[in-house]
């Protein structure tokens, strides 16, 4: 019998409210336990289920293209260009992962550049640089469930998680069709891929293979590829110039430094979740725009807004001694700037848990543009070296100099090692530099 005051159809009620609140109690737990056991991202928006995270695992520094590098005609107009053009180029992402998702760059761009299809696939036997992808492993790529995407002025676009499991060290081949093209000659590229890409007219996206394509060693707007990883995953960032884009590698032959370094790096358990990424460009400074902007610009940017960066190698600084005028005054205040820099790195890094590697600069005698018969670019080198290697405030030292430089003349390089003009290295030389970076900077906390 109900108590005094007490309703017999709000009894009934509450009943029904608890047994429905018990029922999605269950259903809950349910999809826990089944969430808790997937091998990927939570859902398509991209945020990190319970067992991975995402981290970039190849990435290309954003440059404005110059002239001598723009796609040659009819890709080139004379106010828009890629125009009705598709645009084929592989990328070698380094730790592997169950999806990835595909980053695009308008950096540069002074109008909005319309993406009208993209895909992406495997190439053909797995190789960098060629036209051909295997057909059973194409797929389409969306922007918030859209095929096509405008990235705004100055913007950079991500797309889609997209399920593509991919082993480390494995070459993706993009495929991208502009419809209407940029309508501007401000172009955000990096040329200096050292791999081949291949534009064609017309909307190729999905065809194997793309005869009577133009080939050309650049990448164009694409920027960068994340992978969904396991948990331990985390990304070693370079920031450098053409020694470390690859300037005296081989074309398609993923042989820089950073490329040998990862591929030394998956040989040891302990460090196999490590990816690399190649922030470098040739011609790029640390203190004043070359090619690209300058390195104290472009830091956010290129190094700490990247996803899963824990470790950062800083070798750069050549590019400042050897366009700054050869006097003992000039290279004097240089060297006391680059070193003012260094510390700025190493402060902005730290305050993002990065731990940061300073590396030595290497030796440029017989260079016909940067070695001076006084020796000023020399002395300075060697003070920043100098403090690079007893007092820097570096959490290690990588002495990238004594391991290239000629012991019977330290002041330029093993004359086996570079590519010919006593400044960039070969394959060998690269391999090196590879070979003198320690795994244990990348294990432990």
């Amino acid at each position: 019998m109900p108590q005094q005051g007490s309703n017999p159809g709000n009894a009934r009620f509450g009943a029904l409210v608890t047994a429905a609140l018990l029922a999605l109690a269950v259903l809950l737990a349910s999809a826990a336990v089944a969430t808790a056991g997937r091998a990927g991202p939570a859902g398509a928006d991209g945020l990190p289920g319970p067992d991975g995270r995402w981290v970039h695992s190849w990435t290309a520094m954003p440059q404005l293209t110059e002239p001598g590098n723009m796609p040659p005609p009819p890709f080139t107009g004379p106010g828009s260009v890629l125009v009705d053009t598709t645009v084929r180029q592989t990328a070698r992402v380094t730790t592997g992962g169950t999806d990835l998702r595909l980053r695009f760059s308008n950096a540069f761009g002074d109008t909005p550049l319309p993406l009208t299809a993209v895909t992406v696939a495997l190439p053909r036997d797995g190789r960098a640089g060629v036209a051909e992808i295997q057909p059973d492993t194409l797929r389409r790529v969306t922007f918030g469930g859209r095929a096509s995407v405008t990235v705004p002025t100055g913007a950079q676009i991500v797309s889609d998680p997209l399920g593509m499991p991919l082993p480390p060290g494995t070459n993706v081949t993009v495929t991208t069709y502009l419809a209407p093209g940029q309508p501007s000659l401000a172009l955000t590229s990096h040329p200096g891929s050292r791999t081949t890409s291949h534009l064609l007219n017309g909307d190729h996206t999905q065809a194997t293979e793309l005869p009577g394509a133009t080939p050309v060693n650049r990448w164009y707007l694409l920027s960068g590829i994340e992978v969904y990883a396991p948990d331990g995953t985390a990304g070693l960032a370079v920031l450098g110039d053409s020694l470390s884009d690859g300037r005296g590698s081989t074309i398609n032959g993923n042989n820089r430094w950073p490329d040998q370094l990862f591929d030394r790096l998956q040989e040891n358990a302990d460090t196999e979740r490590v990816a690399v990424l190649n922030q470098a460009a040739g011609g790029n400074r640390i203190l004043q725009d070359g090619l690209g902007p300058n390195a104290m610009a472009r830091f956010d940017r290129d190094i700490l807004a990247h996803t899963g960066v824990s470790w950062l190698i800083v070798f750069e600084g050549i590019n400042d001694i050897g366009n700054a005028p050869a006097t003992a005054a000039d290279q004097q205040a240089l060297a006391d700037d680059l070193i003012a820099a260094y510390q700025q790195f190493i402060v902005r890094a730290h305050a993002k848990d990065i731990r940061v590697y300073g590396a030595t600069l290497l030796p440029f005698a017989g260079n016909a543009t940067y070695d001076d018969p006084a020796g000023h670019r020399e002395s300075a080198r060697q003070t920043v070296n100098h403090w690079i290697r007893t007092g820097s405030g570096f959490d290690a030292v990588l002495d990238f100099d004594r391991v290239v430089r000629d012991p019977e003349r330290p002041d330029r390089l093993h004359p086996a090692l570079h590519d010919g003009d006593w400044l960039h290295l070969n394959p060998e030389g690269y391999r090196l530099l590879a070979e003198a970076v320690p795994d244990d900077l990348f294990t432990g906390p």
